[in-house]
């Protein structure tokens, strides 16, 4: 591993770094002795560590060459720090307000030092679990995502540029593959890491890996995953991928980004809102019955995706003579057409968005890594009667997903799996 000059860095190890490096010594300042450093990674691949000093604080987050929850028997490229740095300075360029700031990037070390994010900012699944209302998270969540999808599509870029762009992250196929495989293909096979919540989910596991129905879908989606350079997606956009407060809302861990399906994106962070609503029965006690968060949970739901559309069409609007190149104003050159092609597009995103959502909620059930929204309910039988409801509901959006125009719909089927 030393010979191309990376190496792990621990507490002690990163004081000196820290010393070396100009950019991380102007906003931590020169008292090293005074520095507080603590190690938060409870992630699946990185080691992340929190530096504060009296000057100043910042996270460093260094990629491993290996999935950190599995061990050294998963290799997995480091150079994702390196894409994961440079999506999160181009979404800190389109959305500053809801992106950290990167203050420094080593190629070599896969090292970014970025902005902390301070208390009270939690993960967003964490405030989930505890039953925390977020105000604005539908506000601000549906701005990244309109902003970071529409300019990096062929809705505003040229075709020049946005090949040069799908060209550049072209590079991160080992984490596009660990998607396809974790997403598409593992919960519809039997797999060393699957896992379910046993005994009670075995035969829902196994209604998986035997319905050819949604084979058919999943194939659809895998090949949409694979094949449609449409935006910059974050890739892995769930809800243990935001940091909130009251009043902020921040995307971090962009490390699966690349070029690809819109809905992919907008589809993980639903569809784990939709995970969520379904945990709540298993958080519930007397104190409290959780009926007023479930209702808020599904505002939420309803609220993102109807401001993204709003948000997403305006930008269009507002660049309709802009360089981007899908779709020509000499040729689109009449508001009825112009209307129509909209019609079209964004209700082939609705689909994306709800296929890609439910592929993701199944693979959290009977998949490897699971959700701490399920896996934080002790009660076993409580915790599987939750997972079955919520895998009932993502087999439903899978496969009728064509029919369903509307998020409010979304909201009914939910409402109507919930009470089965």
């Amino acid at each position: 591993m030393a010979s191309d000059g990376f190496r792990p860095l621990d507490e002690k190890s990163l004081v000196e770094y820290i010393k070396a490096t100009p950019s991380l010594v102007s906003i931590l300042g020169k008292e090293f002795d005074k520095l507080e450093i603590k190690e938060v990674g409870d992630g699946n691949l990185n080691f992340v560590y929190i530096v504060v000093a009296p000057s100043g604080s910042i996270v460093i987050k260094q990629a491993l060459p290996y999935i950190r929850c599995i061990g050294e028997s998963w290799p997995m490229t480091k150079e994702r720090a390196y894409f994961e740095a440079t999506a999160l300075k181009e979404y800190g360029r389109l959305c500053p307000e809801n992106v950290p700031e990167v203050y420094h990037f080593d190629r070599t070390m896969c090292l970014i030092g970025m902005r902390y994010l301070e208390p009270p900012h939690i993960i967003l699944r964490k405030g989930l679990i505890a039953g925390v209302e977020y105000p604005l998270l539908a506000e601000h969540i549906s701005d990244y995502m309109a902003k970071t999808l529409f300019f990096t599509s062929l809705l505003y870029l040229t075709t020049t540029d946005h090949k040069r762009a799908v060209a550049e992250f072209c590079g991160n196929v080992e984490l596009c593959r660990l998607t396809e495989q974790v997403v598409f293909s593992d919960p519809y096979k039997v797999s060393q890491y699957n896992r379910c919540t046993s005994p009670y989910l075995d035969a829902n596991a196994e209604a998986v890996r035997n319905d050819n129905g949604l084979k058919i879908e999943v194939a659809e989606l895998k090949s949409k995953f694979c094949e449609r350079a449409q935006a910059l997606i974050h890739g892995d956009l769930h809800t243990g991928s935001l940091m909130v407060t009251h009043d902020s809302t921040q995307i971090i861990d962009p490390e699966f980004s690349f070029y690809g399906p819109m809905g992919f994106d907008i589809g993980a962070f639903i569809g784990n809102l939709i995970l969520a609503y379904f945990s709540q029965a298993g958080h519930a006690d007397q104190a409290n019955d959780r009926k007023s968060y479930k209702v808020w949970i599904l505002k939420t739901i309803t609220e993102t995706w109807n401001l993204f559309h709003k948000k997403f069409v305006a930008l269009w609007d507002e660049h309709k003579d802009g360089p981007g190149e899908a779709y020509l104003p000499e040729i689109y050159n009449n508001t009825e057409l112009r209307q129509l092609v909209k019609q079209k597009y964004m209700k082939e995103l609705l689909e994306d968005t709800l296929g890609f959502g439910a592929a993701k909620m199944i693979r959290r059930i009977v998949g490897v890594a699971h959700v701490e929204d399920f896996e934080s309910i002790e009660d076993v039988a409580k915790r599987a009667d939750c997972e079955r409801r919520a895998l009932n509901c993502a087999k439903k959006l899978l496969k009728e997903r064509r029919n369903i125009k509307s998020i409010e719909e979304v909201v009914s089927t939910i409402k109507q799996v919930h009470l089965q």
